[in-house]
């Protein structure tokens, strides 16, 4: 049996991990301890932090992986460029995934290849991020450069912002520096897709759904089909190859944010791996075949097939979320169980008694939505329609939205 390491055990890894056994790989999930789900799931559970390359390294080469791989986070992308060179696996490498986590490499290689995307660089010091500002123009983002999950982003409008931005950036992140960047305008969309011999061999954008954080927006799920004109995709695959040639990526899918201005695809920024908030899901409703599947095979040496034919007539979905911090109270099993014999994809995250946090970035999910339809509308009537299976703190989590 066939060895996959699969680099983290929480709600996003948890269809991964499913993927894998049900094909027969037998499943190494590594992470640090928690009460992530993934681990339950696991043939072997590994207590190792995932950006220790080393520890990964030598518990893949004990294992006797044919596989790594992740979804839905970059964390432990830069280790699995790691084992992937070390071992001869399939996959991103080490320089490509270093920089493409690491939001200032990011940007710093992709203005060298003229991609088209906002100016900025990095800022070692409050003094130096505020000078950048200034370079750039307000409205500016500081941004932590070793996050994802719209976590770490902060948008300015001038210097006293900076200052707070910067030191809400360098609270957590494990760099010396920040990046400071012009803020650009447009239509917010996403794209995911896979290289192979560093070229993009499927490509697929897709409409995106914003929260209005304090800081920033955030993602909160996505929609197929994405309405592009034949011109503006071609510039768009044109704009991400460059992405893609600037950070030398191969054997890997790739994540990318973009903006739309005036019928041109300005990158916000790309990640080494599938993105998160139902991509997966949605991918493989639309394009009729298992995303998660063809990750797997590629990352065990085998070439998986990815039509870009876009077969289904459409589909939506949206994390749930709290709009409050507490303890969820109550699932009504028997209301979710009607809206899924209706058609209608509910997936619930926590258990009662879970603890869960108040909307604040793309990690505080309590469960996702989706439905086959174009029309938002409808995906909303059902995102009301689960939210009022839950209680939280006692009181009904659609109520709690409405108040």
């Amino acid at each position: 049996m066939k060895k996959m390491m699969i680099l983290g055990a929480g709600v996003y890894q948890l269809p991964l991990i499913s993927q894998a056994r049900s094909m027969g790989f037998e499943t190494i999930v590594v992470s640090v301890p928690g009460s992530y789900p993934g681990f339950a799931l696991a043939d072997k559970a590994l207590y190792i932090d995932t950006r220790d390359k080393e520890r990964v390294l030598k518990a893949a080469r004990q294992e006797q992986i044919q596989g790594i791989c992740t979804t839905g986070t970059d964390v432990a992308v830069s280790s699995i460029g790691y084992v992937c060179d070390q071992m001869g696996l399939s996959g991103i490498s080490m320089r490509a995934a270093d920089i493409l986590c690491d939001k200032a490499r990011m940007k710093e290689a992709f203005l060298a290849h003229d991609v088209r995307c906002a100016p900025g660089r990095r800022a070692y010091s409050v003094m130096e991020a505020v000078q950048a500002a200034r370079e750039t123009g307000y409205p500016a983002v500081v941004k932590r450069v070793d996050s994802s999950g719209s976590r770490g982003i902060t948008v300015v409008n001038g210097d006293e912002d900076v200052k707070r931005a910067w030191m809400s950036a360098k609270e957590k992140t494990s760099r010396e520096y920040v990046l400071v960047e012009r803020k650009l305008n447009g239509v917010e969309i996403g794209v995911d897709g896979y290289v192979r011999n560093h070229r993009i061999i499927f490509f697929a954008p897709h409409t995106k759904f914003v929260y209005q954080g304090e800081h920033s927006t955030v993602p909160i799920g996505h929609a197929f089909p994405c309405p592009l004109s034949p011109e503006l995709t071609e510039d768009l695959r044109e704009q991400l190859q460059r992405c893609v040639d600037a950070a030398g990526a191969d054997h890997c899918c790739f994540n990318a944010d973009v903006f739309i201005d005036t019928d041109q695809a300005w990158v916000i920024e790309m990640g080494g791996r599938c993105g998160a908030t139902c991509i997966p899901e949605l991918i493989s409703e639309y394009y009729g075949f298992d995303y998660y599947e063809a990750m797997l095979l590629e990352a065990a040496g085998i070439r998986a097939e990815f039509p870009n034919r876009e077969g289904g007539s459409g589909c939506m979905a949206k994390l749930m979320t709290s709009p409050v911090e507490g303890i969820v109270t109550g699932i009504d099993e028997k209301g979710l169980k009607e809206l899924r014999e209706s058609g209608i994809d509910v997936r619930i995250d926590p258990q009662v008694g879970s603890h869960v946090f108040a909307m604040s970035d793309g990690t505080d999910r309590i469960g996702q939505v989706l439905v086959k339809t174009k029309e938002e509308k409808e995906l909303d009537e059902a995102m009301s329609r689960a939210r009022s299976c839950l209680t939280v703190n006692g009181q009904n989590l659609e109520e709690l939205w409405r108040s």
